[in-house]
């Protein structure tokens, strides 16, 4: 790789995102056609996110370890693919990437129903499609979050990050209740369907921006070999002092919260909660993601980047020990997990401000790269904390299991909370 590839980055490190009132709430129609289809993707993608266990489950009786074996499928194509594809990204349009990616979703989530209409479902199949969602879904992050800072402007990145994070704190509102009604109702498989049918809807949205709305990515005379590309995102993450430290403590997290895997089947069978109370725990999740994303912008321009992101990191922990100490009968159960889920009011605002701040700094053609190394450390090390956990529940059971993975997230988190208020 050429060394002019790797931008000279100031070891002072004072990251601040820029928040300026956009010029209308839309900020424009491109922006206005991939914000729609994806809140119409994401919506079926939280139904989708609970219906698959349910089918795994309550369909064909998985264990924990084969529940964690389904969670290690699908995110084992980050390890092998996330790399390639940043590298693909940044050589490659983005906007046919997407919709591509999208329609081969949708495909492949169809294949589900129609196997239970016939009788075939088989836990083979939750792997494979696991497997291959996962990597079409690599595919259309990667490229989505490099192809967001081509249709809105530069200022604006931090107010499209906090709508579209609204998107998602409004589909996990209304996701996954109506994916407990539509398991208890109709059945886990039909609930997929809904889910084939909003990555169709995500397709036609990205499919109807125009060429013209979308700003031309720098063309590189010098291009390195694809090997390179891949090495090049890690290197030129690690360049920035920040993104450096956040991206280890992303990665580390990420292998803790393998253990939450379990969660679904803590619910269900040690907790004995119905699949409509699962999805109204994961609702209040979603409502308190809804406040993080809208207090993202106006925090971010008070306090600044680092305060902002260890403000979001102690609210994000101060309840996760809720979850592995939940007890009782289902209305004390119901309220401790609640609890914990309220903590998402500050994972959100973190993960607005790590994007954006990541956005703003890092050149357009190189960003896919950096958004798949992201990728690589943060998703490829959560399918060993998944597998992990399903072996250790098998020993000390679900409950102790999710204690030893928030403990040790808490511990993590402590770690990056002093290394911000050190560098404030």
């Amino acid at each position: 790789m050429a060394s002019h590839d790797i931008p000279a980055v100031p070891q002072t490190d004072e990251l601040v995102p820029e928040v300026v009132a956009p010029r209308s709430f839309w900020l424009n129609r491109a922006f206005c056609l991939l914000w729609s289809g994806q809140t119409v993707s994401l919506l079926g993608s939280h139904i989708t996110g609970s219906a698959i266990p349910f089918i795994a489950i309550m369909l064909l009786g998985a264990t924990p370890l084969q529940v964690g074996l389904l969670s290690l499928f699908a995110s084992l194509p980050t390890l092998l693919f996330s790399l390639p594809i940043g590298a693909w990204v940044d050589r490659l349009p983005r906007r046919p990437m997407l919709v591509l990616a999208d329609m081969g979703r949708a495909l492949l989530l169809l294949s589900l129903p129609i196997a239970v209409l016939f009788g075939q479902i088989s836990l083979f199949q939750l792997l494979l499609v696991a497997f291959l969602t996962s990597t079409l879904t690599i595919c259309f992050d990667t490229a989505y979050q490099a192809f967001l800072p081509q249709v809105v402007l530069h200022a604006q990145l931090v107010e499209g990050n906090s709508k579209l994070g609204t998107s998602d704190s409004l589909a996990e509102v209304a996701g996954p209740p109506l994916a407990g009604v539509l398991i208890q109702w109709l059945s886990a498989p039909l609930a997929v369907f809904f889910d084939a049918l909003s990555f169709l809807f995500s397709a036609l949205s990205i499919g109807l921006i125009r060429s013209r709305e979308i700003e031309s990515v720098p063309v590189v005379e010098e291009r390195a070999s694809l090997w390179e590309d891949m090495r090049s995102g890690l290197r030129i993450l690690f360049a920035y002092p920040l993104l450096r430290t956040l991206a280890i403590y992303d990665t580390l997290k990420a292998f803790c919260a393998g253990v939450f895997a379990l969660y679904t089947i803590f619910v269900l069978r040690d907790l004995h909660l119905s699949p409509v109370l699962y999805g109204l725990l994961i609702a209040v999740g979603g409502v308190s993601a809804l406040i993080g994303s809208f207090l993202a912008p106006a925090l971010i321009r008070r306090y600044g980047a680092r305060r902002a992101l260890l403000y979001g990191l102690i609210v994000g922990k101060l309840t996760a020990l809720a979850t592995p100490l939940a007890f009782g009968g289902p209305s004390l159960a119901f309220a401790l997990l609640a609890l914990a889920q309220m903590g998402d009011i500050g994972y959100v605002f973190f993960s607005i401000n790590e994007i954006s701040l990541r956005q703003q700094h890092i050149p357009a053609h190189q960003l896919g790269r950096v958004n798949a190394a992201i990728n690589f450390l943060v998703n490829g090390i959560g399918p060993l904390g998944a597998l992990l956990a399903g072996l250790l529940a098998e020993v000390i059971g679900v409950r102790y299991t999710l204690l030893c993975g928030v403990c040790a997230m808490m511990l993590n988190a402590a770690w990056l909370a002093v290394v911000l208020w050190r560098q404030k």
